[in-house]
């Protein structure tokens, strides 16, 4: 008798930030904890990395060039109203968008993994 075994999928996250060294710093820690990413650098490319393929999880910098992160996490939540956000960026929480979680630079890879668990479920059964 065979057994099927299933390999749950990698969960699938955007990163948005106009830094390159934030970018691989984040593709690196979510790497390590097991997700496939995919990174913009700015919120335009964002929104067509999103009509493509739907994550599960987006990180985005508040201050990127052209479409602010504000308007960015704006549209994202509109469009796909079930997809986690979590926000980063060098400003005060308060400036924050309100009923996301937060990531303020400079974060550890233990604060990426905790909004991962407390962003996307099935990441701890992963």
């Amino acid at each position: 008798m065979n057994a099927v075994i299933q390999v749950p999928s990698k969960v699938a996250v955007l990163v948005v930030d106009d830094s390159y060294d934030q970018r691989m710093l984040l593709l690196k820690y979510l790497e390590r904890a097991g997700c496939e990413v995919t990174i913009a650098g700015t919120a335009e490319e964002a929104l067509r990395a999103c009509s493509t393929n739907t994550p599960e999880l987006v990180v985005i910098d508040l201050v990127l060039p052209g479409m602010d992160g504000w308007e960015l996490a704006d549209q994202i939540h509109t469009t796909l109203p079930n997809v986690p956000l979590a926000i980063t960026s060098v400003l005060d929480e308060d400036r924050y968008p309100a009923g996301h979680a937060a990531l303020p630079k400079p974060f550890t890879g233990a604060q990426v993994r905790q909004v991962l668990q407390d962003a996307v479920p099935r990441w701890s059964a992963a």
